[in-house]
């Protein structure tokens, strides 16, 4: 882990998507933080100590989706399957799937493996398999503070984790998507899905992968804007934990009553020309029973571990 030392930044981003908004200060104890996400290697070990089963290989409890057909009320998760040619980027469903037997040891399906992947992030995790490997490791899951605090490496306001500039000197700085997305990917950056966790530089705090390769979760529950700046510095918040988990919930599914949690960090799917995610101040409302083939987590210590 890294020791992150404490401090005021300013979180969020003005210039962006209207969740990241407004930018506010906030004030952030020292922690520490792990230096990259989870691998498969150690939540192997998690899974081998404890027999925790995923909620991605658990059948779902129909009292919980009002509405759902049976026969897609299976063990499974969101698999991202591109397809070959472009389509409506207002509709998700074109190049994500839900598929039966997906999970963290097989990430797109029956037939598929975890195998030669020791080193790239966990995937498949819902909000309860990242809490309780965090438990199982006497560590937390980070604040959306502490995580966007480490995820900006004492660059106060720059756009990306290194800088200003997302590919100095035309270096790929981060997993992320090249090519018209969802269809094509160039893979200049050198990779079709995720990647070994240090495989890009880290930031200026020696941590890798918080912009990037998978999102992470966060603590806090979603809400879809950050509070007002205080009007003192007297007033501004210390540690503050995110919104009301009431206030969570999807108001386009309003009969399916499942909390959601914040994301951090974008992906290796996050592409120019559909989602501008890469960057610290970024921000997505996730279910709490939703895993997906590009979520993964990191653990933080707020003693010393």
């Amino acid at each position: 882990m890294v020791l992150i030392p404490g401090g005021t930044f300013r979180m969020g981003s003005d210039r962006h998507y209207p969740e990241e908004a407004p930018v506010h200060r906030v004030t952030v104890d020292g922690f520490w933080i792990d230096r990259t996400p989870v691998t498969n290697r150690e939540f192997r070990r998690f899974v081998g100590a404890t027999g925790h089963v995923t909620v991605a290989e658990r059948t779902p409890d129909p009292r919980d989706y009002p509405g759902a057909r049976p026969e897609m009320l299976k063990a499974g998760s969101l698999v991202f399957s591109p397809p070959d040619y472009p389509v409506n980027l207002k509709d998700w469903s074109q190049w994500w799937s839900f598929t039966f037997g997906a999970n963290g040891r097989r990430p797109y399906g029956r037939g598929s493996s975890i195998k030669s992947l020791d080193d790239h992030p966990v995937v498949h995790v819902a909000y309860a398999d990242a809490e309780a490997y965090a438990a199982w490791a006497g560590k937390d899951l980070p604040t959306e503070a502490e995580w966007e605090f480490a995820a900006r490496g004492g660059l106060d306001g720059a756009e990306f984790a290194w800088g200003d500039e997302f590919t100095p000197d035309g270096r790929h700085m981060a997993n992320t998507w090249q090519g018209a997305f969802p269809f094509q990917n160039t893979k200049l950056d050198g990779f079709e899905r995720t990647s070994p966790v240090t495989a890009f530089p880290p930031n200026a705090y020696g941590l890798h992968d918080m912009i990037g390769n998978v999102w992470e979760w966060t603590s806090d529950w979603y809400a879809p804007k950050h509070p007002a700046d205080a009007p003192k510095a007297c007033c501004i918040p210390e540690n503050p934990r995110g919104g009301r988990e009431a206030d969570s919930y999807d108001p386009c599914q309003p009969e399916i009553r499942i909390p959601r949690r914040v994301l951090k960090g974008g992906s290796h799917l996050c592409a120019p020309s559909y989602c501008r995610r890469y960057r610290p101040a970024a921000r997505h409302a996730q279910p709490v029973d939703t895993s997906t083939s590009h979520v993964g987590f990191r653990c933080v210590v707020r003693r010393r571990p």
